[in-house]
């Protein structure tokens, strides 16, 4: 099915084929008719699967006949729990709006308020927004809701996660009665679940259950080494098998700190990804690593879902993450929409309870390699838990000559 078949306009139809793509994923294909007919939505779909689109497009064709904003109001709000994701929806808006007249703006702290309060002066069709900053800016009077006909709640269990839920619903407060309400979440746990019955009600439902947790075009596999000598290992890897370009994900900010200065001294030009830099310094890091100026970025667990690299073709997990959830995310940023991309994780015997949940999590086990030279003294024992996990399909394992 051709996105000209979904309803959308020629300009957008154009934008999305200059994008790269020809025909709508599952979450697209099913959620975007039901925006554009008014409906109120809750969706479930993985990372990766397209569904920054499944909104942004129908919200587009929609606005297409919508009258001009006016001072400080905006007709649509896409809540998104970080500022690196509200970037990275903002960024997908510019290019798919390209031959439209539709303004959008990302609004999130860290940064200078004034210029923020000053563009929302003129009217914003499409504000992408963190609720801290959307709130901070409806107590100055700077942006008024009266106006605004879609709310749209992006990643609903990160939302959860990180604490928004009592901001979201004093957002939501402020909005009007009649509205249009868009939910989409990886999961719909009972805690999201809660939140939609607040926020969104006589909602259409939407479940893309893969059968695989992760895409099925991402090889993962976990190479076991002792913890002292991962750094070692991962300058071999990247030297040995000469990667062009790796996103690295690390624990800690001094940990990303410290992987950093160790890459340097093998002659691998590196740089640190974390809360601790400025949020100028991480955009302007996020944008260099996009241009590949920036080769290998190590990064903290704050940009696990902010960061959306076309043809990205490889994470590394230096540590495993403590929530199963995450490593999902972390290995999502490769193998978008249908591309293919490697996941690797240099495991050592301290991360077995981390990794004995996110095997549990995935419902296989990860397919496990030793590089020679490293060997580990002290053994990763098999995954010890209650569940009988499925072998991994091939699309899931590492092939032998994959570089």
């Amino acid at each position: 099915m051709p996105f000209s078949a979904l309803g959308l306009s020629d300009p957008i139809v154009k934008a999305v084929t200059e994008q790269g793509y020809q025909t709508p994923t599952p979450i697209q294909e099913k959620a975007i008719p039901v925006v554009l007919a008014g409906d109120n939505l809750i969706a479930a779909a993985q990372t990766g699967t397209g569904k920054t689109a499944s909104f942004v497009l129908p919200i587009l064709q929609t606005l297409q006949q919508a009258p001009k904003v006016r001072a400080k109001r905006v007709h649509a709000v896409i809540l998104t729990p970080t500022r690196e994701l509200a970037i990275q929806v903002e960024d997908n808006i510019q290019h798919y709006a390209r031959h439209l007249e539709v303004s959008s703006m990302a609004m999130y702290g860290g940064v200078e308020i004034e210029p923020q309060q000053q563009r929302l002066i003129e009217g914003v069709d499409i504000l992408v927004a963190t609720p801290g900053r959307l709130l901070d800016m409806l107590t100055r009077r700077a942006i008024h809701l009266d106006e605004t006909r879609t709310l749209v709640i992006d990643e609903a269990d990160r939302m959860l996660d990180m604490g928004f839920i009592a901001d979201i619903n004093k957002i939501i407060e402020k909005l009007p009665r009649e509205r249009q309400n868009l939910l989409f979440s990886a999961t719909l746990s009972a805690q999201v679940r809660v939140l939609a019955k607040t926020a969104v009600t006589d909602a259409v439902e939407i479940m893309i259950a893969p059968e695989n947790v992760t895409a099925p075009d991402i090889s993962q596999y976990l190479i076991t080494v002792d913890k002292e000598f991962k750094s070692a290992l991962l300058s071999h890897l990247i030297h040995e098998k000469q990667w062009q370009q790796a996103l690295i994900f690390i624990e800690t900010k001094r940990g990303a700190a410290k992987l950093v200065s160790q890459l340097e001294k093998r002659d691998i030009a590196a740089e640190s990804f974390h809360s601790g830099r400025s949020q100028a310094m991480r955009e302007q890091l996020l944008a260099d690593f996009k241009a590949g100026t920036i080769k290998y970025l190590v990064a903290t667990g704050v940009a696990a879902r902010g960061i959306d690299i076309d043809d990205l073709q490889r994470v590394v997990n230096y540590d495993l993450p403590d929530a199963a959830e995450d490593y999902v995310h972390r290995i999502g940023r490769t193998g978008r929409a249908g591309a293919s991309g490697e996941a690797i994780s240099l495991v050592s015997r301290d991360d077995f309870r981390n990794l004995c949940a996110i095997e549990q999590h995935l419902g296989y086990f990860v397919t496990r390699e030793v590089v020679e030279g490293f060997a580990p003294k002290l053994a990763v024992p098999a995954s010890n838990s209650d569940y009988a996990p499925k072998p991994a399909s091939k699309s899931r394992r590492r092939q032998s000559n994959r570089r």
